[in-house]
């Protein structure tokens, strides 16, 4: 784990088991390798990045303006399977953001993931460790048959749990706006953002 904490701290790219698909990550206050992570995965610009977090307590570092439903979303489904959309703070490059005014954040449900992002101390840019527009990948073969050597360092601990990907919830307005349909689903979430469901 401590190689892969330097690799991230070096601006390097590291690939590692999420609860949902394998991942690709590059340190989040790192505009050149979120960069070289845009040019890896070859994906557009304009597509921005989620950050993973190591604790739902650090989420005022990356987004604000939180509503008390995205903490009921919070409090409930991190760590898991649940990306959100918030107004992002002004910490928040807009690389990672793709220019846009809001963050996609996730705290992720994977002894590895966390350790990573408690390791480098800050959010991480994460995104699924395939070629944009390719399958997600659950195994860390299927990292290596996409992504080649163009990754420092792939930490293999076996096929990931789930091999979905996360849903994802845009919470950065008056009303939930559901993005993606993963591993949890839309009824499951929408009963949190309501209050129907603690």
């Amino acid at each position: 784990m401590e190689r892969a904490i330097a690799a991230l701290k070096r601006g390097e790219l590291v690939a590692f088991p999420t609860d949902t698909v394998y991942g690709i990550a590059a340190l989040g206050s790192d505009d050149r390798a979120v960069a070289r992570l845009y040019q890896v995965k070859q994906r557009p610009l304009d597509k921005a990045i989620p950050l993973f977090l190591a604790r739902t307590d650090d989420l005022p570092q990356v987004a604000a303006d939180i509503s008390p439903a995205a903490w009921r979303l919070a409090r409930r489904f991190w760590p898991g399977p649940l990306t959100m959309v918030l107004k992002k703070a002004p910490s928040v490059s807009s690389l990672v953001t793709a220019g846009g005014e809001t963050v996609a954040v996730r705290v992720p449900d994977h002894p590895v993931a966390l350790a990573l992002v408690e390791g480098v101390g800050g959010p991480l840019a994460v995104t699924s460790a395939n070629i944009s527009g390719a399958g997600s990948v659950a195994t860390a073969e299927e990292v290596a048959g996409q992504l080649g050597g163009h990754v420092e360092l792939v930490i293999d601990v076996g096929p990931v749990p789930m091999g979905k990907e996360s849903t994802i919830v845009d919470v950065s307005g008056e009303r939930a706006v559901l993005l993606r349909e993963g591993a949890l689903s839309w009824q499951e979430v929408l009963e949190v953002c309501e209050g129907k469901s603690a």
